[in-house]
């Protein structure tokens, strides 16, 4: 069985936003690394959309970036969205019943699928699916963007913390 995790990188007052800070190069090994080993990601419509920007090389992107977008190409991808139509290579759309295709892809893969989308999320949470959520904080203070936590959860345990790269603390917790 296949574990649903929750997982982006955040500013310190837990906004996500790709534009305001990336990955040092240690950070963005364990990224190429994650992907790599995934069973598959569940994107939002919007976080696919910015996702799609691997699809093509482009000729500026290091040895690593061409390194990750392999990765994501390979993996198998589920998109959550009732206003898209059509979705790129390697990848499903899902317009309907979202939790009995997300529990099949649960009892059906193995390893752990990523969500992708902090409104995805919310809505996996609140349909009890999301089994870990790992907090990737880098030492930014946005005070605006799209929260990480759209809306209340449950509880939560903390079950690891460590480093990840030079200046990026991970917190991971568990549904308590």
């Amino acid at each position: 069985m296949a574990k649903l995790v929750f997982g982006m990188n955040q500013s310190l007052d837990g906004y996500v936003d790709h534009q305001e800070f990336a990955p040092d190069p240690l950070l963005f090994r364990h990224w190429i690394e994650h992907v790599r080993d995934l069973a598959g990601s569940v994107y939002g419509r919007r976080m696919y959309e910015v996702m799609r920007y691997w699809n093509e090389d482009r000729p500026e992107w290091s040895a690593e970036q061409h390194e990750f977008a392999a990765a994501w190409r390979r993996q198998p991808k589920w998109v959550v969205s009732r206003s898209l139509k059509s979705v790129g290579p390697n990848a499903t759309l899902v317009s309907d019943d979202i939790e009995t295709v997300i529990r099949g892809l649960k009892a059906r893969l193995v390893g752990e699928i990523a969500v992708s989308g902090p409104d995805l999320a919310r809505s996996l949470t609140d349909l009890g699916l999301i089994d870990e959520y790992r907090l990737y904080f880098h030492p930014v203070v946005l005070g605006r963007g799209k929260p990480f936590f759209t809306g209340p959860r449950p509880p939560l345990r903390l079950v690891f913390a460590d480093h990840v790269g030079e200046n990026v603390i991970r917190l991971t917790y568990v549904p308590a």
